[in-house]
């Protein structure tokens, strides 16, 4: 189950938020130095802000591990009944014009399909 979570695109991310979520503890211990060197309101709300972009990006990054590990292992999967094609269906009830429409659609893309398939068997 925690597999998954081993691949080298996950350890990879392991990595980037673990250092992204201890800059961002430089960054407001780096803030707070410019505030109390006399920096002013700016600099003492970004000493606060900083640490808590850091929990907001945990946060976040936590939900996806979690959103993953309770992930189906077939769903990036295809399945065996793929559809390439389905005629479309004409509706022939109710409205002439409708049908008429509908049945010119049909027509073009039968033509589109054929040239498509026709450029394809060169």
């Amino acid at each position: 189950m925690y597999s998954r979570l081993l691949t080298p695109r996950w350890m990879l991310l392991h990595l980037l938020v673990a250092a992204l979520f201890v800059a961002t503890f430089f960054l407001g211990y780096w803030q707070l130095t410019k505030a109390e060197a006399g920096g002013g309101a700016v600099n003492w709300s970004y000493a606060l802000q900083w640490p808590l972009y850091g929990f907001m990006g945990l946060w976040f990054y936590l939900r996806m591990v979690r959103i993953e590990l309770h992930r189906h292992p077939d769903d990036d999967e295809p399945g065996n009944a793929v559809v390439l094609y389905q005629r479309p269906r004409i509706d022939t009830t109710g409205d002439p014009e409708l049908a008429a429409y509908n049945a010119y659609l049909a027509e073009l893309n039968e033509r589109a399909l054929g040239q498509r398939s026709a450029g394809n068997g060169r």
